[in-house]
C-alpha cells in the first residue's frame, strides 16, 4: 500500500469517526431520564409555589420536547417563555410569529425557578393559585385559559404526559423510581400519620374534625411558619386553605383548616341568618365552605358587604330574581 493510499483511508477513518462522535454527542434525552434528571426541582418549586410538580414536568417535557430542543439546549429555556419584561440575556427564533424574543438562562434550574416566578408574579394566572397542588387537571386546563399555550389541545397534552408517566404521584408525595424524597420530612410524617389519618400533632395539639375537615385551634404562641413545620405543611397551603394572606392576623382560639374547605355546608345547614359583626370571611371558616363557594352560592362578589339578618345560602345555589 502506498502512501497516497494510506494518507487517504486515515482521512477516510478520521472523517467517519468524527461523524460517529457527533451522532453519539446528538443522542436524544428519553422522557424518563428528562423526568429523572428534572423532578426533584419540580417538587421544590411545588414546595416554593404551589405549582403541582406534575405540572411543572409535563409542561418542561413538552415545551422542551424533553429537553432536546434547540431553544432548550442554546437558551436553557425548558417552558417556552417569551421576553416579555426580561431584562437578562436573549434569544430570537420564529415561534406564533418570525423571530420571536426568548428568555435565555445559565441553567436549566435557572429556567425552572423562572417558570415558577413568571407564574407567580404574571397576574393573569393568579386564579390558578386558588387551585390545590394535587388538581393538575384544573392546573393543565387553566392554564390554557390563561393563555400560556394557543394550541386548544394543551391541557390534553399536559394530562397524557401526566398520567402516562405517574407523575401525579409526586404531587401525592409518592416516592417514585424518577424523584426522591427528604427523608426527614418522611420521617416526620411516619411519627405523625398519613395527613388524612392523624389526630395528635408531634407537639401533643389535637386535631380536630368539621365538615368532614380537619383543624386545629390557634393558641397565644402560633403563628402560620410555626403551625406549618408542626403539622409536616407549608405555610402557603394553610393560608389558601383558611382563605388568609401573609398579613392576616391570628386569634387564639381561632380555627385553622390543615385540608381545603369543602364547596357546601353539612348536611341539614341549608341557610345562615347573619350575626351582627360576622363577614363572609367568619362564615366561610364556621360551615368549613370555601369562601369562592359561599359567594357564588349567594350571587355576590368578593367585595359585597353583608347586614346583621342576611340569609345566606349554605348548600343550594341561589337562584337569580325573575324579573
Amino acid at each position: 500500500m502506498n502512501k497516497r493510499v494510506l494518507k487517504i483511508l486515515v482521512v477516510l477513518i478520521l472523517t467517519f469517526s468524527s461523524q460517529i462522535f457527533v451522532i453519539a454527542q446528538e443522542k436524544r434525552i428519553t422522557r424518563k431520564e428528562y423526568i429523572a434528571l428534572y423532578s426533584d426541582w419540580a417538587i421544590r418549586e411545588m414546595k416554593r409555589t404551589g405549582i403541582p410538580a406534575s405540572i411543572t414536568l409535563a409542561q418542561g417535557c413538552l415545551e422542551s420536547d424533553d429537553g432536546n430542543s434547540w431553544l432548550s439546549k442554546e437558551a436553557n429555556n425548558h417552558f417556552g417563555i417569551k421576553c416579555h419584561t426580561w431584562e437578562g440575556d436573549k434569544v430570537y427564533k420564529d415561534d406564533d410569529a418570525k423571530n420571536e424574543c426568548f428568555r435565555k438562562y445559565k441553567s436549566a434550574k435557572e429556567s425552572f425557578d423562572d417558570h415558577g416566578d413568571f407564574l407567580l408574579k404574571t397576574k393573569r394566572y393568579a386564579a390558578l393559585f386558588q387551585l390545590s397542588s394535587k388538581d393538575y387537571k384544573g392546573w393543565a386546563k387553566g392554564l390554557k385559559e390563561a393563555g400560556y399555550a394557543t394550541n386548544p389541545k394543551y391541557p390534553t397534552l399536559l394530562i397524557k404526559i401526566i398520567e402516562d408517566n405517574k407523575l401525579h404521584e409526586i404531587d401525592e408525595g409518592i416516592k417514585t423510581k424518577s424523584s426522591k424524597t427528604d427523608s426527614s420530612k418522611t420521617k416526620q410524617r411516619k411519627k405523625l400519620g398519613d395527613i388524612d389519618n392523624f389526630a395528635i400533632t408531634s407537639a401533643g395539639r389535637e386535631i380536630k374534625l368539621h365538615n368532614r375537615i380537619k383543624y386545629i385551634v390557634v393558641k397565644s404562641t402560633d403563628n402560620f411558619d410555626a403551625m406549618a413545620k408542626e403539622l409536616d405543611m407549608f405555610t402557603w397551603e394553610l393560608l389558601r386553605y383558611n382563605d388568609l394572606t401573609n398579613d392576616s392576623i391570628l386569634r387564639t382560639g381561632q380555627l385553622i383548616y390543615i385540608q381545603p374547605k369543602r364547596n357546601k355546608a353539612e348536611f341539614g345547614k341549608e341557610t345562615h341568618m347573619v350575626k351582627k359583626g360576622e363577614t363572609l370571611n367568619s362564615i366561610s371558616q364556621f360551615y368549613g365552605i370555601k369562601l369562592r363557594k359561599l359567594i357564588i352560592k349567594n350571587n355576590l362578589n368578593i367585595t359585597d358587604t353583608i347586614k346583621a339578618g342576611d340569609v345566606l345560602n349554605l348548600r343550594k345555589r341561589k337562584m337569580p330574581d325573575k324579573k
